[in-house]
């Protein structure tokens, strides 16, 4: 089995890293810590390091067309200016559920916003949603519990999506001119062994990996839901994968750090990093959300 070569992108041991995010404009990697409210970058060629700071904990976010973000905070979805720190509110979704908030999002071919939420009590009252550029969200998904793993196909046409409580991952079809989703099938139910599916990603091959984050592996699974490998990484709760680099052969893994044991510290001290190593096929890019 191939060695991935996963080491740490940067020291820091975070509690939830999340939402890896490869900036191709810029040669960095950016990823957010969701209980510290932040947004992280680190240039990949220089090592240097941003930090941006949000009023609530940050779910998820994607990269614009004008080079701003688009990011779920807990009850919201904004638009932010690295720049300059200018935020806007672009829409407000179950602002109403207390025990709710946002988490995995990415943006689709379709240059909208797809993020889904999560329910503190687990119980299977959360969705998933496509927000445009113009603010209208619209619900796809429903009776979720822990909606995450959204990635879509190099061709456009299928999206990928799991719950996490499910524990199961979905493939759909996918209509990037409107947005429409159909057929879905249910490709893979997992288990905590194998890992539990978090954040995704896809390849050029069009297949899907998933972040094991029961089972301190990464997993990658063809269209179909054939298991066609699973690596283990130096983390006990892997969150997300991404792909970048000009070959985009380089990969990333964000980990959790929080509510891990003991035993699983002592056995991955490494649990929290964001990681950076090689794979042995090129990643999908992933789309820019359409603000200009």
């Amino acid at each position: 089995m191939t060695d991935l070569g996963l080491r740490p992108l940067v020291p820091t041991l975070h509690q939830l890293a999340e939402s890896a995010v490869y900036d191709d404009r810029n040669n960095r990697l950016l990823y957010c810590d969701i209980p510290d409210k932040a947004i992280h970058a680190v240039d990949l060629a220089t090592g240097e390091t941003q930090v941006w700071r949000f009023p609530t904990v940050v779910g998820s976010f994607g990269l614009t067309e004008s080079g701003r973000f688009v990011v779920a905070l807990r009850d919201s979805v904004v638009i932010f200016d690295p720049e300059t720190g200018d935020s806007r509110t672009l829409a407000e979704i179950e602002a109403d559920m207390p025990d709710t908030r946002l988490n995995d999002g990415k943006v689709g071919p379709d240059g909208c916003f797809w993020v889904g939420s999560m329910d503190a009590n687990r119980q299977p009252v959360c969705a998933l949603y496509r927000v445009a550029p113009d603010g209208t969200v619209e619900k796809k998904v429903d009776g979720l519990m822990v909606s995450n793993g959204l990635a879509f196909s190099p061709d456009g046409r299928t999206m990928f999506h799991s719950d996490s409580r499910g524990p199961w991952i979905d493939r759909w079809s996918l209509d990037p001119a409107t947005g429409e989703i159909s057929d879905r099938k249910r490709i893979a139910v997992l288990d905590d062994t194998i890992g539990r599916p978090d954040g995704g990603a896809t390849d050029a091959e069009g297949c899907y990996w998933s972040a094991g984050v029961s089972g301190a592996k990464l997993n990658r699974f063809s269209p179909e839901g054939e298991l066609l490998a699973s690596y283990d990484v130096p983390a006990a709760a892997p969150t997300m994968p991404a792909f970048g680099g000009p070959d985009m052969k380089t990969l990333f893994l964000t980990s959790l750090r929080d509510g891990r044991t003991e035993e699983q510290l002592q056995r991955w001290p490494l649990t929290g990093s964001v990681f950076i190593g090689t794979s042995p096929v090129a990643g999908s890019p992933v789309s820019r959300f359409r603000d200009v």
